[in-house]
């Protein structure tokens, strides 16, 4: 299966709590934070969420 790398770019203060509750799933706190995930449609439907606040490549 394939991988995908997300890093958070942006910072969460202010947001909607429902977008830095996606982004802490994600396991990402601070900025600069890369974590890698599985491609699936699970993830990609969390990272669409926040793309606004991430960095995304594939692994």
């Amino acid at each position: 299966m394939s991988k995908v790398k997300v890093t958070l770019k942006k910072s969460l203060i202010g947001r909607k709590k429902d977008h830095i509750a996606t982004a802490k799933a994600l396991g990402l706190s601070k900025i600069g934070k890369t974590m890698e995930h599985n491609d699936t449609p699970q993830i990609r439907g969390m990272i669409k969420k926040i793309e606004y606040l991430l960095q995304v490549e594939e692994a």
